[in-house]
Protein backbone atom coordinates (compact mmCIF):
# COMPACT_ATOMS: atom_id res chain seq x y z
CA UNK A 1 0.00 0.00 0.00
CA UNK A 2 1.37 3.41 -0.92
CA UNK A 3 2.01 5.85 1.88
CA UNK A 4 -0.69 8.48 2.17
CA UNK A 5 -3.28 6.49 0.24
CA UNK A 6 -6.59 6.25 2.12
CA UNK A 7 -8.34 2.93 1.70
CA UNK A 8 -12.00 2.16 2.35
CA UNK A 9 -11.80 -0.40 5.14
CA UNK A 10 -14.54 -2.70 6.29
CA UNK A 11 -15.46 -2.14 9.95
CA UNK A 12 -14.87 -4.76 12.60
CA UNK A 13 -18.09 -6.54 13.48
CA UNK A 14 -18.72 -9.64 15.53
CA UNK A 15 -20.05 -13.07 14.80
CA UNK A 16 -22.80 -14.27 17.10
CA UNK A 17 -22.06 -17.62 18.72
CA UNK A 18 -22.82 -20.06 21.37
CA UNK A 19 -23.69 -23.97 20.63
CA UNK A 20 -23.46 -28.63 21.98
CA UNK A 21 -20.76 -31.48 23.25
CA UNK A 22 -17.12 -32.00 21.84
CA UNK A 23 -14.04 -34.00 23.07
CA UNK A 24 -10.25 -33.75 22.53
CA UNK A 25 -7.62 -36.28 23.49
CA UNK A 26 -3.81 -36.30 23.70
CA UNK A 27 -1.52 -38.72 25.54
CA UNK A 28 1.13 -36.09 26.14
CA UNK A 29 2.19 -32.65 25.02
CA UNK A 30 4.35 -33.96 22.19
CA UNK A 31 1.67 -36.02 20.48
CA UNK A 32 -1.28 -34.96 18.32
CA UNK A 33 -4.56 -33.94 19.92
CA UNK A 34 -7.70 -35.98 19.38
CA UNK A 35 -11.01 -34.22 18.81
CA UNK A 36 -14.34 -35.70 19.93
CA UNK A 37 -17.81 -34.25 19.46
CA UNK A 38 -20.83 -35.26 21.51
CA UNK A 39 -24.25 -33.77 22.19
CA UNK A 40 -25.29 -35.00 25.62
CA UNK A 41 -29.01 -34.23 25.66
CA UNK A 42 -31.63 -35.92 23.50
CA UNK A 43 -33.64 -32.70 23.73
CA UNK A 44 -31.07 -30.89 21.59
CA UNK A 45 -31.27 -30.87 17.79
CA UNK A 46 -27.79 -32.15 16.87
CA UNK A 47 -28.67 -32.74 13.23
CA UNK A 48 -28.59 -28.98 12.74
CA UNK A 49 -24.89 -28.81 13.63
CA UNK A 50 -22.36 -29.43 10.87
CA UNK A 51 -18.60 -29.36 11.40
CA UNK A 52 -16.94 -28.91 8.02
CA UNK A 53 -13.75 -27.84 6.30
CA UNK A 54 -10.74 -27.68 8.59
CA UNK A 55 -12.73 -28.88 11.56
CA UNK A 56 -10.04 -28.37 14.19
CA UNK A 57 -6.51 -27.12 14.61
CA UNK A 58 -4.15 -26.41 17.47
CA UNK A 59 -1.84 -23.42 17.42
CA UNK A 60 -0.28 -20.78 19.62
CA UNK A 61 -2.31 -17.82 20.79
CA UNK A 62 -1.24 -14.57 19.18
CA UNK A 63 -2.53 -11.02 19.05
CA UNK A 64 -4.82 -10.32 16.07
CA UNK A 65 -4.02 -7.20 14.09
CA UNK A 66 -5.73 -6.71 10.75
CA UNK A 67 -5.66 -2.94 10.57
CA UNK A 68 -4.92 -3.04 6.86
CA UNK A 69 -8.31 -4.57 6.10
CA UNK A 70 -10.52 -3.52 8.99
CA UNK A 71 -11.74 -0.41 10.76
CA UNK A 72 -13.63 0.28 14.00
CA UNK A 73 -17.38 -0.22 13.99
CA UNK A 74 -19.03 3.18 13.52
CA UNK A 75 -22.27 4.30 15.19
CA UNK A 76 -25.31 3.14 13.25
CA UNK A 77 -27.52 5.41 11.20
CA UNK A 78 -30.61 5.36 13.44
CA UNK A 79 -32.71 6.45 10.49
CA UNK A 80 -31.76 3.25 8.69
CA UNK A 81 -33.09 0.83 11.31
CA UNK A 82 -34.71 -2.23 9.74
CA UNK A 83 -37.65 -4.07 11.38
CA UNK A 84 -36.86 -7.68 12.23
CA UNK A 85 -38.67 -10.23 10.08
CA UNK A 86 -40.02 -12.13 13.06
CA UNK A 87 -43.67 -11.79 14.13
CA UNK A 88 -43.64 -8.22 12.76
CA UNK A 89 -41.19 -7.28 15.51
CA UNK A 90 -40.10 -3.64 15.43
CA UNK A 91 -36.93 -3.06 17.45
CA UNK A 92 -36.31 0.44 16.11
CA UNK A 93 -36.16 3.20 18.77
CA UNK A 94 -37.63 6.66 18.03
CA UNK A 95 -35.40 8.91 15.98
CA UNK A 96 -35.57 12.39 14.47
CA UNK A 97 -33.07 13.20 11.67
CA UNK A 98 -32.42 16.64 13.16
CA UNK A 99 -31.38 15.20 16.54
CA UNK A 100 -27.94 16.49 17.53
CA UNK A 101 -25.36 13.87 18.47
CA UNK A 102 -23.03 14.81 21.33
CA UNK A 103 -19.80 13.10 22.35
CA UNK A 104 -19.69 11.28 25.67
CA UNK A 105 -18.20 12.92 28.73
CA UNK A 106 -17.65 11.02 32.00
CA UNK A 107 -19.80 12.11 34.96
CA UNK A 108 -18.35 15.06 36.86
CA UNK A 109 -19.60 14.06 40.33
CA UNK A 110 -16.88 12.54 42.50
CA UNK A 111 -18.95 10.03 44.51
CA UNK A 112 -19.09 6.38 43.42
CA UNK A 113 -22.38 4.54 43.08
CA UNK A 114 -22.08 1.05 44.57
CA UNK A 115 -23.85 -1.82 42.84
CA UNK A 116 -24.87 -4.38 45.45
CA UNK A 117 -25.65 -8.11 45.29
CA UNK A 118 -29.40 -8.51 44.69
CA UNK A 119 -29.84 -11.42 47.11
CA UNK A 120 -28.66 -9.15 49.95
CA UNK A 121 -31.29 -6.48 49.26
CA UNK A 122 -34.45 -8.37 50.18
CA UNK A 123 -34.75 -6.59 53.54
CA UNK A 124 -33.59 -3.16 52.36
CA UNK A 125 -37.01 -1.60 51.94
CA UNK A 126 -35.64 1.90 51.36
CA UNK A 127 -33.63 0.73 48.37
CA UNK A 128 -36.45 -1.42 46.98
CA UNK A 129 -38.88 1.49 47.19
CA UNK A 130 -36.44 3.67 45.25
CA UNK A 131 -35.85 1.01 42.60
CA UNK A 132 -39.55 0.28 42.12
CA UNK A 133 -40.34 4.00 41.96
CA UNK A 134 -37.65 4.52 39.31
CA UNK A 135 -39.02 1.64 37.22
CA UNK A 136 -42.58 2.95 37.64
CA UNK A 137 -41.58 6.38 36.39
CA UNK A 138 -39.64 4.90 33.49
CA UNK A 139 -42.67 2.82 32.49
CA UNK A 140 -44.89 5.89 32.78
CA UNK A 141 -42.89 7.78 30.16
CA UNK A 142 -44.54 7.93 26.72
CA UNK A 143 -43.23 5.52 24.11
CA UNK A 144 -41.97 8.50 22.12
CA UNK A 145 -39.48 9.25 24.93
CA UNK A 146 -36.20 7.39 24.22
CA UNK A 147 -35.74 6.92 27.98
CA UNK A 148 -38.99 4.97 28.40
CA UNK A 149 -38.92 1.34 29.51
CA UNK A 150 -40.21 0.10 26.15
CA UNK A 151 -37.54 2.04 24.30
CA UNK A 152 -34.82 0.72 26.61
CA UNK A 153 -35.83 -2.73 25.41
CA UNK A 154 -35.72 -1.62 21.78
CA UNK A 155 -32.17 -0.30 22.12
CA UNK A 156 -30.96 -3.77 23.06
CA UNK A 157 -33.16 -5.53 20.53
CA UNK A 158 -31.96 -3.37 17.63
CA UNK A 159 -28.28 -3.86 18.38
CA UNK A 160 -28.50 -7.58 19.09
CA UNK A 161 -30.96 -8.71 16.42
CA UNK A 162 -29.28 -7.06 13.44
CA UNK A 163 -31.66 -4.13 12.90
CA UNK A 164 -28.77 -1.79 12.05
CA UNK A 165 -26.64 -2.30 8.93
CA UNK A 166 -23.02 -1.25 9.22
CA UNK A 167 -22.48 2.24 7.82
CA UNK A 168 -21.01 1.86 4.34
CA UNK A 169 -21.72 -1.88 4.24
CA UNK A 170 -25.52 -2.35 3.94
CA UNK A 171 -25.25 -6.12 3.53
CA UNK A 172 -23.58 -6.49 6.94
CA UNK A 173 -25.33 -5.91 10.24
CA UNK A 174 -24.04 -4.61 13.55
CA UNK A 175 -24.02 -7.47 16.06
CA UNK A 176 -22.97 -6.97 19.68
CA UNK A 177 -23.22 -10.59 20.84
CA UNK A 178 -20.61 -13.30 20.54
CA UNK A 179 -17.41 -11.30 20.26
CA UNK A 180 -15.29 -8.43 21.49
CA UNK A 181 -18.06 -5.78 21.53
CA UNK A 182 -20.16 -7.78 23.99
CA UNK A 183 -18.60 -6.57 27.25
CA UNK A 184 -18.20 -2.85 26.42
CA UNK A 185 -21.59 -2.46 24.72
CA UNK A 186 -23.48 -4.02 27.61
CA UNK A 187 -21.48 -2.00 30.15
CA UNK A 188 -22.55 1.19 28.40
CA UNK A 189 -26.12 -0.03 28.00
CA UNK A 190 -26.42 -0.61 31.76
CA UNK A 191 -24.60 2.66 32.51
CA UNK A 192 -27.14 4.78 30.63
CA UNK A 193 -30.09 2.74 31.91
CA UNK A 194 -28.87 3.25 35.49
CA UNK A 195 -28.34 6.98 34.97
CA UNK A 196 -31.86 7.37 33.59
CA UNK A 197 -33.39 5.56 36.57
CA UNK A 198 -31.46 7.77 38.98
CA UNK A 199 -32.52 10.92 37.15
CA UNK A 200 -36.19 9.94 37.29
CA UNK A 201 -36.13 9.76 41.10
CA UNK A 202 -33.67 12.60 41.64
CA UNK A 203 -30.96 10.35 43.11
CA UNK A 204 -27.52 10.63 41.52
CA UNK A 205 -26.28 7.83 43.79
CA UNK A 206 -28.83 5.24 42.63
CA UNK A 207 -27.17 2.02 41.44
CA UNK A 208 -28.56 -1.13 39.86
CA UNK A 209 -28.20 -4.41 41.76
CA UNK A 210 -26.32 -7.36 40.29
CA UNK A 211 -27.43 -10.98 40.30
CA UNK A 212 -24.56 -12.70 42.13
CA UNK A 213 -25.04 -16.08 40.38
CA UNK A 214 -21.35 -16.95 40.79
CA UNK A 215 -21.76 -17.21 44.60
CA UNK A 216 -23.56 -20.12 46.29
CA UNK A 217 -25.90 -17.70 48.11
CA UNK A 218 -26.88 -16.09 44.81
CA UNK A 219 -27.49 -19.18 42.68
CA UNK A 220 -31.25 -18.80 42.77
CA UNK A 221 -33.34 -16.02 41.27
CA UNK A 222 -33.07 -13.10 43.75
CA UNK A 223 -36.19 -12.74 45.89
CA UNK A 224 -36.61 -9.05 45.00
CA UNK A 225 -37.68 -10.16 41.49
CA UNK A 226 -40.18 -12.83 42.57
CA UNK A 227 -42.91 -10.69 44.20
CA UNK A 228 -45.86 -10.78 41.80
CA UNK A 229 -47.04 -7.40 43.09
CA UNK A 230 -43.71 -5.70 42.42
CA UNK A 231 -42.74 -3.78 39.28
CA UNK A 232 -39.55 -5.84 39.29
CA UNK A 233 -41.61 -8.95 38.47
CA UNK A 234 -42.15 -10.11 34.89
CA UNK A 235 -45.20 -12.32 34.40
CA UNK A 236 -43.74 -13.69 31.15
CA UNK A 237 -40.72 -15.09 32.96
CA UNK A 238 -40.41 -18.89 32.87
CA UNK A 239 -41.92 -20.15 36.17
CA UNK A 240 -39.52 -23.13 36.04
CA UNK A 241 -36.74 -20.70 37.00
CA UNK A 242 -38.38 -19.39 40.17
CA UNK A 243 -36.89 -20.22 43.60
CA UNK A 244 -35.95 -22.67 44.98
CA UNK A 245 -34.61 -23.76 41.56
CA UNK A 246 -30.82 -23.47 41.47
CA UNK A 247 -29.07 -21.91 38.49
CA UNK A 248 -27.22 -24.39 36.26
CA UNK A 249 -24.24 -22.63 34.69
CA UNK A 250 -23.73 -25.63 32.39
CA UNK A 251 -26.91 -24.92 30.44
CA UNK A 252 -27.97 -27.75 28.10
CA UNK A 253 -30.90 -26.15 26.25
CA UNK A 254 -33.54 -27.52 28.60
CA UNK A 255 -34.91 -26.75 32.06
CA UNK A 256 -32.71 -27.51 35.03
CA UNK A 257 -32.44 -31.16 36.12
CA UNK A 258 -34.40 -31.36 39.40
CA UNK A 259 -32.76 -34.71 40.25
CA UNK A 260 -29.34 -33.18 40.88
CA UNK A 261 -29.06 -32.20 44.57
CA UNK A 262 -28.61 -28.49 45.17
CA UNK A 263 -25.20 -28.85 46.84
CA UNK A 264 -23.87 -30.93 43.95
CA UNK A 265 -25.14 -28.38 41.45
CA UNK A 266 -23.52 -25.55 43.42
CA UNK A 267 -20.16 -27.34 43.46
CA UNK A 268 -20.53 -27.96 39.73
CA UNK A 269 -21.28 -24.27 39.14
CA UNK A 270 -18.21 -23.18 41.12
CA UNK A 271 -15.97 -25.39 38.97
CA UNK A 272 -17.60 -24.07 35.82
CA UNK A 273 -16.86 -20.53 37.05
CA UNK A 274 -13.20 -21.41 37.62
CA UNK A 275 -12.90 -22.83 34.12
CA UNK A 276 -14.66 -19.89 32.50
CA UNK A 277 -12.86 -17.16 34.43
CA UNK A 278 -9.40 -18.63 35.16
CA UNK A 279 -8.53 -21.61 32.96
CA UNK A 280 -10.06 -20.39 29.72
CA UNK A 281 -9.28 -16.66 29.78
CA UNK A 282 -5.51 -16.46 29.88
CA UNK A 283 -5.39 -14.44 26.68
CA UNK A 284 -7.33 -11.28 25.89
CA UNK A 285 -8.76 -12.82 22.75
CA UNK A 286 -10.21 -15.78 24.66
CA UNK A 287 -11.88 -13.47 27.18
CA UNK A 288 -13.29 -10.82 24.86
CA UNK A 289 -13.95 -12.98 21.81
CA UNK A 290 -12.55 -13.07 18.31
CA UNK A 291 -13.17 -10.09 16.00
CA UNK A 292 -14.32 -10.84 12.48
CA UNK A 293 -14.96 -8.60 9.53
CA UNK A 294 -18.54 -9.48 8.79
CA UNK A 295 -21.57 -9.52 10.98
CA UNK A 296 -23.46 -12.46 11.75
CA UNK A 297 -36.68 -14.95 20.35
CA UNK A 298 -35.45 -11.25 20.94
CA UNK A 299 -33.38 -10.91 24.13
CA UNK A 300 -35.40 -10.31 27.28
CA UNK A 301 -34.24 -6.77 28.11
CA UNK A 302 -37.84 -6.04 29.12
CA UNK A 303 -37.44 -8.06 32.36
CA UNK A 304 -35.75 -6.08 35.18
CA UNK A 305 -33.75 -9.17 36.17
CA UNK A 306 -32.03 -8.91 32.77
CA UNK A 307 -30.16 -5.84 34.01
CA UNK A 308 -29.13 -7.62 37.22
CA UNK A 309 -27.81 -10.55 35.19
CA UNK A 310 -25.77 -8.29 32.93
CA UNK A 311 -24.60 -6.37 35.97
CA UNK A 312 -22.86 -9.54 37.12
CA UNK A 313 -21.47 -10.13 33.63
CA UNK A 314 -20.02 -6.62 33.76
CA UNK A 315 -18.63 -7.38 37.21
CA UNK A 316 -16.83 -10.41 35.71
CA UNK A 317 -14.92 -8.03 33.44
CA UNK A 318 -13.70 -6.12 36.49
CA UNK A 319 -12.79 -9.35 38.30
CA UNK A 320 -10.87 -10.62 35.28
CA UNK A 321 -8.71 -7.49 35.37
CA UNK A 322 -8.18 -7.12 39.12
CA UNK A 323 -8.89 -10.25 41.18
CA UNK A 324 -7.46 -13.28 39.39
CA UNK A 325 -4.12 -14.91 40.31
CA UNK A 326 -2.60 -13.27 37.23
CA UNK A 327 -4.18 -9.83 36.59
CA UNK A 328 -5.19 -9.11 33.00
CA UNK A 329 -5.37 -6.01 30.86
CA UNK A 330 -7.77 -4.84 28.17
CA UNK A 331 -7.18 -5.09 24.46
CA UNK A 332 -5.11 -2.31 22.92
CA UNK A 333 -6.26 -2.74 19.32
CA UNK A 334 -7.54 0.62 17.96
CA UNK A 335 -10.29 -1.20 16.07
CA UNK A 336 -11.69 -2.25 19.45
CA UNK A 337 -10.93 0.92 21.41
CA UNK A 338 -12.44 3.21 18.78
CA UNK A 339 -15.57 1.16 18.06
CA UNK A 340 -18.48 3.48 18.85
CA UNK A 341 -22.21 3.35 19.57
CA UNK A 342 -25.17 5.66 20.15
CA UNK A 343 -27.22 5.79 23.36
CA UNK A 344 -29.75 8.21 24.81
CA UNK A 345 -28.68 9.58 28.19
CA UNK A 346 -30.69 10.71 31.24
CA UNK A 347 -31.40 14.06 29.55
CA UNK A 348 -32.70 12.30 26.39
CA UNK A 349 -29.64 13.49 24.47
CA UNK A 350 -28.22 11.24 21.78
CA UNK A 351 -24.66 10.40 22.85
CA UNK A 352 -21.81 8.97 20.80
CA UNK A 353 -19.55 6.85 23.00
CA UNK A 354 -16.49 4.72 22.25
CA UNK A 355 -15.24 1.51 23.83
CA UNK A 356 -12.21 3.36 25.24
CA UNK A 357 -14.64 5.54 27.24
CA UNK A 358 -15.87 2.62 29.37
CA UNK A 359 -12.75 0.68 30.37
CA UNK A 360 -12.68 2.03 33.95
CA UNK A 361 -15.88 1.71 35.99
CA UNK A 362 -14.68 4.27 38.54
CA UNK A 363 -14.37 6.82 35.72
CA UNK A 364 -18.00 6.01 34.93
CA UNK A 365 -18.88 6.69 38.56
CA UNK A 366 -19.68 3.23 39.91
CA UNK A 367 -18.12 0.24 41.62
CA UNK A 368 -19.24 -3.18 42.89
CA UNK A 369 -19.83 -4.49 46.37
CA UNK A 370 -17.04 -6.84 47.48
CA UNK A 371 -18.26 -10.45 47.51
CA UNK A 372 -16.21 -13.54 48.38
CA UNK A 373 -15.05 -15.39 45.24
CA UNK A 374 -15.38 -18.99 46.39
CA UNK A 375 -14.93 -20.27 42.85
CA UNK A 376 -11.30 -19.14 42.81
CA UNK A 377 -10.58 -22.23 44.94
CA UNK A 378 -12.74 -24.61 42.85
CA UNK A 379 -10.17 -25.77 40.30
CA UNK A 380 -11.45 -28.80 38.36
CA UNK A 381 -9.57 -32.07 38.80
CA UNK A 382 -8.55 -34.69 36.23
CA UNK A 383 -10.94 -37.62 35.79
CA UNK A 384 -9.36 -41.08 36.01
CA UNK A 385 -8.70 -43.19 32.93
CA UNK A 386 -6.53 -43.27 29.84
CA UNK A 387 -7.56 -41.21 26.81
CA UNK A 388 -9.76 -43.13 24.41
CA UNK A 389 -8.41 -43.83 20.93
CA UNK A 390 -9.44 -41.40 18.19
CA UNK A 391 -11.59 -42.49 15.25
CA UNK A 392 -9.12 -40.98 12.79
CA UNK A 393 -7.62 -37.71 11.62
CA UNK A 394 -9.83 -34.64 11.73
CA UNK A 395 -9.21 -34.01 8.02
CA UNK A 396 -10.64 -37.45 7.24
CA UNK A 397 -13.63 -37.34 9.62
CA UNK A 398 -15.01 -33.94 8.70
CA UNK A 399 -17.31 -32.48 7.46
CA UNK A 400 -19.71 -34.30 9.74
CA UNK A 401 -23.12 -33.67 11.24
CA UNK A 402 -23.31 -34.16 15.00
CA UNK A 403 -25.72 -36.87 16.16
CA UNK A 404 -26.07 -39.05 19.26
CA UNK A 405 -22.62 -40.62 19.05
CA UNK A 406 -19.35 -39.12 20.21
CA UNK A 407 -16.93 -38.14 17.45
CA UNK A 408 -13.22 -38.40 18.32
CA UNK A 409 -10.60 -37.04 15.96
CA UNK A 410 -6.83 -36.68 16.05
CA UNK A 411 -5.74 -33.10 15.49
CA UNK A 412 -2.27 -32.39 14.16
CA UNK A 413 -0.36 -29.79 16.13
CA UNK A 414 1.47 -26.95 14.46
CA UNK A 415 4.12 -26.96 17.18
CA UNK A 416 5.02 -29.54 19.82
CA UNK A 417 6.74 -27.05 22.13
CA UNK A 418 6.26 -23.42 23.02
CA UNK A 419 7.56 -20.77 25.37
CA UNK A 420 5.88 -20.43 28.78
CA UNK A 421 4.56 -17.03 27.68
CA UNK A 422 2.40 -18.55 24.95
CA UNK A 423 -0.77 -20.56 25.34
CA UNK A 424 -1.91 -23.46 23.16
CA UNK A 425 -5.37 -22.87 21.74
CA UNK A 426 -7.71 -25.34 20.07
CA UNK A 427 -9.69 -23.83 17.19
CA UNK A 428 -12.82 -25.52 15.85
CA UNK A 429 -13.58 -23.94 12.50
CA UNK A 430 -16.60 -23.80 10.23
CA UNK A 431 -19.27 -24.78 12.73
CA UNK A 432 -22.50 -24.49 10.77
CA UNK A 433 -25.84 -24.10 12.54
CA UNK A 434 -28.76 -24.91 10.24
CA UNK A 435 -31.46 -23.14 12.25
CA UNK A 436 -30.61 -20.14 14.43
CA UNK A 437 -34.02 -20.34 16.12
CA UNK A 438 -33.08 -23.62 17.84
CA UNK A 439 -30.91 -24.06 20.91
CA UNK A 440 -27.70 -25.96 20.16
CA UNK A 441 -24.91 -27.09 22.52
CA UNK A 442 -21.83 -29.30 22.47
CA UNK A 443 -18.93 -29.71 24.91
CA UNK A 444 -15.24 -29.95 24.11
CA UNK A 445 -12.81 -32.29 25.90
CA UNK A 446 -9.07 -32.95 25.61
CA UNK A 447 -7.64 -36.37 26.53
CA UNK A 448 -10.97 -37.64 27.84
CA UNK A 449 -11.29 -41.31 28.88
CA UNK A 450 -14.09 -43.37 27.41
CA UNK A 451 -17.57 -42.35 28.53
CA UNK A 452 -16.54 -39.06 30.19
CA UNK A 453 -19.28 -36.43 29.92
CA UNK A 454 -18.68 -34.59 33.19
CA UNK A 455 -18.13 -30.96 32.25
CA UNK A 456 -16.52 -30.23 35.63
CA UNK A 457 -13.57 -32.53 34.84
CA UNK A 458 -10.31 -30.85 33.89
CA UNK A 459 -10.39 -32.62 30.52
CA UNK A 460 -13.40 -30.48 29.55
CA UNK A 461 -12.03 -27.30 28.00
CA UNK A 462 -15.38 -25.64 27.36
CA UNK A 463 -18.68 -25.66 25.53
CA UNK A 464 -20.21 -24.14 22.43
CA UNK A 465 -23.75 -22.87 22.96
CA UNK A 466 -26.07 -21.10 20.55
CA UNK A 467 -29.19 -19.68 22.16
CA UNK A 468 -32.23 -19.11 19.90
CA UNK A 469 -32.30 -15.95 17.78
CA UNK A 470 -35.31 -14.15 16.38
CA UNK A 471 -33.90 -14.18 12.87
CA UNK A 472 -34.41 -17.24 10.71
CA UNK A 473 -31.70 -18.98 8.74
CA UNK A 474 -28.34 -20.60 9.26
CA UNK A 475 -25.00 -19.31 10.49
CA UNK A 476 -21.34 -20.28 10.50
CA UNK A 477 -18.88 -19.63 13.28
CA UNK A 478 -15.83 -20.99 15.07
CA UNK A 479 -14.85 -21.63 18.68
CA UNK A 480 -11.55 -21.37 20.56
CA UNK A 481 -10.48 -23.21 23.70
CA UNK A 482 -7.35 -23.01 25.81
CA UNK A 483 -5.51 -26.31 26.22
CA UNK A 484 -4.05 -26.59 29.73
CA UNK A 485 -0.63 -28.07 30.39
CA UNK A 486 -0.72 -31.18 32.63
CA UNK A 487 0.77 -29.19 35.52
CA UNK A 488 -2.18 -26.82 35.39
CA UNK A 489 -4.58 -29.59 36.45
CA UNK A 490 -4.55 -31.93 39.41
CA UNK A 491 -6.01 -35.40 40.05
CA UNK A 492 -9.15 -35.83 42.10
Amino acid sequence: MERGVVTHRMPCGLQTLRCNHLLLHSKNLRKPRHLSCKATSDRVDRRGVLLSGAAAAIGLATQHSNSAIAAPIRPPDLGNCRPIQHDNLNCCPPYCPTTEIVDFRPPSDSSLRKRRAAHRLVNDQEYLCKYELAVARMKALPDSDPRSFSQQWRVHCAYCEGAYPQVGFPDREIQIHGGWLFFPWHRLYLYFHERILGKLIGDDNFALPFWNWDAREGMTLPAIYTNEHSLLYDKKRNPMHEPPVTVDLDYVCCDDDPTLPREELIEKNLKIMYRQMVSNTKTKELFFGKPTWESSAPRRAIDPVFFAHHGNVDRMWNIWKTCLPTPNTDLTCPDWLDASFLFYDEEARLVRVRVRDCLDTTALGYTYEDVHLEWLQARPCVADGDPERAHGLADDLFPRTLDNETVRAEVKRKKTSRSPKKEEVLVIEEIEIANCQRCVKFDVFVNAPKGLTDTTAAQCVGSVVLTPHAKRGSMKTEARFLHQRPAASHPC
